[in-house]
């Protein structure tokens, strides 16, 4: 079958897990000549970067107008286009992936099956357990960390991931003994047994002897992880804080390619390597990169911050994949998911499954999604 029409829109959404800021991403929607269609998201956040991938989807619909409606023949036809300014990154990065997740869910919703089956079904029998994850925005350390074990305690989750240095007044990754503080105030709420995970900003720079002091002290208090704390590109600094640490440590997130993402594992220095369906190529990507980490025998991860068809996508790749041992969700729902698919099943009983339903599982209405572009 081959494509017929793809839309996109530039969406703005509340994020109540970073403060209430407002972020952006971009839909886009296939469809082929029998009517079958596929939602895709790109994770943008910011505005401009919404507004420009929304505007080269635009630009793209009439090259694939015409041409199977297979992720393969798509890229294919993308890639020849693309390559001038983009080569897998930047806002071509940004199209692609939303692109590829929408013919995957057309795919999937025309051959009658969910996307997990699509993708060799599950991985995991009795599902992935979640990981609350979300900001510290409180500037009481000691109530910020009560919230947080609520959460924790009310999605019978695993453990959580707290982001450092993000909007709010928590102001945390920026003086030591705060930080250590929280971390000895987030484990005495929490207990013993669930995870702690730390990602930090890119608002947050520290030295490689930062990172293993700051690790070192954390490691005290029992983290599990901790994400980017050397930014996203440093090798040889990873390496560093690797050897003079127990902890796992995770990046990877902001790569956009099969080939960056490789280099990092190849490197050594990554225990969990973030995927963002949303940004790294897609469904397509996901399932290519799992596979080369589990060649590698590292973990995956799947970021799943953004609208409902992103958290459908990472969800089912992350069932599919062997690589991924948990699955984040944020505690408060944002407005993406609120409006667009509100009747999304959430986790039961602190783990995920397969969503219900064909493709990717999630139902948007695209009157709803018009009405909120700012196009």
């Amino acid at each position: 079958m081959k494509i017929e029409h793809v839309e996109a829109w530039t969406i703005p959404y509340s994020e109540p897990n970073d403060h209430g800021s407002t972020r952006f991403v971009t839909l886009c929607r296939v469809q082929d000549a029998d009517g079958a269609f596929g939602w895709g998201e790109a994770v943008t956040i910011q505005e401009e970067a919404a507004r420009a991938t929304t505007v080269v989807l635009r630009q793209w619909a009439s090259l694939l107008v015409g041409a199977p409606a297979t992720p393969n023949a798509v890229r294919t036809a993308i890639e020849r286009r693309g390559w001038w300014y983009g080569e897998g990154g930047g806002i071509a990065g940004f199209a692609t992936s939303a692109l590829d997740t929408a013919v995957w869910d057309l795919v999937g919703r025309r051959a009658g099956q969910p996307l997990v089956d699509m993708l060799g079904g599950s991985a995991h029998d009795d599902g992935l357990p979640v990981i609350v994850t979300t900001h510290a925005m409180i500037a009481d350390l000691t109530e910020q960390a009560a919230v947080l074990a609520g959460w924790c305690r009310d999605a019978n989750a695993a453990g959580v991931k707290v982001g450092f240095g993000k909007p709010g007044d928590a102001h945390l990754g920026f003086d030591h003994r705060r930080d250590v503080a929280f971390m000895s105030a987030l484990r005495a709420a929490l207990g013993d047994d669930a995870k702690i995970m730390i990602d930090l900003s890119p608002l947050v720079r520290w030295s490689v002897s930062d990172a293993i002091n700051r690790t070192r002290a954390f490691e005290d208090h029992g983290l599990h992880w901790i994400e980017e704390p050397l930014g996203a590109d440093d090798p040889e600094g990873y390496a560093r804080l690797a050897n003079a640490t127990t902890c796992l440590l995770a990046y990877g997130e902001r790569e956009w390619t099969l080939r960056g993402m490789a280099r990092i594992l190849d490197s050594g220095t990554v225990d969990v390597l973030g995927i963002d369906p949303g940004r790294a190529g897609g469904i397509s990507n996901f399932v290519a990169i799992a596979a080369y980490a589990l060649a590698r025998r590292r973990q995956t991860n799947a970021h799943a911050f953004a609208g409902p068809v992103s958290y459908a996508a990472g969800l089912a790749c992350s069932l599919a994949s062997p690589t991924c041992l948990q699955f984040e969700v944020a505690p408060m729902r944002n407005t993406l998911m609120t409006l667009l698919a509100p009747d999304l099943p959430m986790p039961a009983n602190g783990r995920v499954y397969p969503l219900p339903g064909l493709g990717l599982g999630v139902e948007i209405d695209a009157a709803t999604v018009a009405a909120l572009s700012v196009d």
